[in-house]
């Protein structure tokens, strides 16, 4: 009798927290939510995160306030909100280096794609092989050719080791049987200065960065990393069209601490949805080069754990594990 009482007692509680944690899904959001963006402002992930939050607003009846945490390649303001109450009040629009490449070359408080709640997939930012244009090369055959009679000698910039534009490079160098000098930059922002200035021959960069530079005839885009030609430079073949499966990009997870509430989670998926669709978030990402791509929450989970384990494969041959 005393054990039919206590299973009561027991079974009543379990409902009462049921209809509590009810209550608080459906009066979510009830104050600001804060959106944490772990690079400075200016960056990628800062652009699509200011577009993002004001597009949002309408559909979760409270502001999405951005705030800037950069540090440690992203890990540093990403930790903080994976560590932080799981109630969707603190959420983060990282990115996939620092979510999936990053936990291979560092002990973090997260590892992998089950540590933290994917939301949505805002946008891919596409990478491209882009020369200065004082080079002779006006196609990435000819600058194939030179490469490979030179081996070593051009330099290629990138925005850091184990980037994804490090990533990119070296799999390129894999699969087309090519040797660049890599020259590691603390962003591609700051690679511009320095092609430009003569100090690298070419750059795996992204088309916020190098679009202004394009469009003033500074500099030449010859091939571009995706799955078909980028709108903004529709000359340039893939190096997929080139013979070369090689499609690895930047793209910018929303993802909230693990442990979210799923009611919560869904909620901000929907606004977020909502918001990639408005007309003024979509003609203001395209027109800086992003490409639209979104995923329900389980299936970008996968995505995320096919780019965890990709990586890993890339940053074995390239000797840039955990030591």
């Amino acid at each position: 009798m005393q054990f039919c009482r206590l299973l009561k007692l027991v079974s009543l509680c379990a409902l009462a927290l049921g209809f509590a944690a009810s209550a608080v899904a459906q009066s979510y959001p009830s104050r600001p939510v804060t959106m944490v963006v772990p690079y400075a402002p200016g960056g990628g992930a800062d652009i699509i995160a200011r577009l993002l939050a004001d597009a949002m607003k309408p559909h979760l009846g409270q502001p999405v306030i951005v705030t800037n945490r950069p540090g440690g390649q992203g890990t540093i303001g990403t930790a903080d909100v994976i560590q932080a109450k799981p109630d969707g009040y603190t959420i983060a629009l990282s990115a996939v280096a620092t979510l999936t490449v990053q936990p291979h070359r560092q002990d973090l408080p997260y590892n992998t794609p089950d540590d933290y709640e994917p939301i949505i997939k805002a946008a891919n930012l596409p990478i491209m092989f882009s020369v200065h244009a004082k080079t002779p090369w006006t196609t990435m055959k000819e600058a194939f050719d030179f490469i490979r009679a030179n081996p070593g000698k051009i330099r290629v910039g990138s925005p850091g080791n184990g980037s994804m534009g490090h990533l990119t490079l070296a799999t390129l160098n894999s699969k087309a049987g090519t040797r660049f000098a890599h020259v590691p930059y603390l962003s591609g922002a700051e690679s511009i200065p320095s092609m430009l200035g003569g100090h690298v021959e070419a750059l795996v960069v992204h088309p916020p960065e190098i679009l202004p530079h394009t469009a003033a005839g500074t500099a030449r885009v010859l091939a571009t990393f995706e799955e078909k030609r980028n709108p903004s430079y529709p000359d340039a073949p893939t190096f997929r069209e080139l013979g070369y499966d090689v499609t690895l990009g930047v793209y910018y997870p929303l993802i909230g601490p693990k442990g979210l509430p799923k009611d919560i989670r869904d909620k901000l998926y929907q606004a977020a949805k909502a918001a990639l669709a408005d007309p003024t978030f979509s003609a203001g990402v395209k027109s800086r080069g992003f490409v639209l791509d979104t995923k329900e929450p389980e299936a970008f989970r996968q995505e995320l754990w096919a780019s965890y384990r990709a990586n890993a494969e890339i940053l074995k041959e390239l000797g840039l594990g955990k030591k």
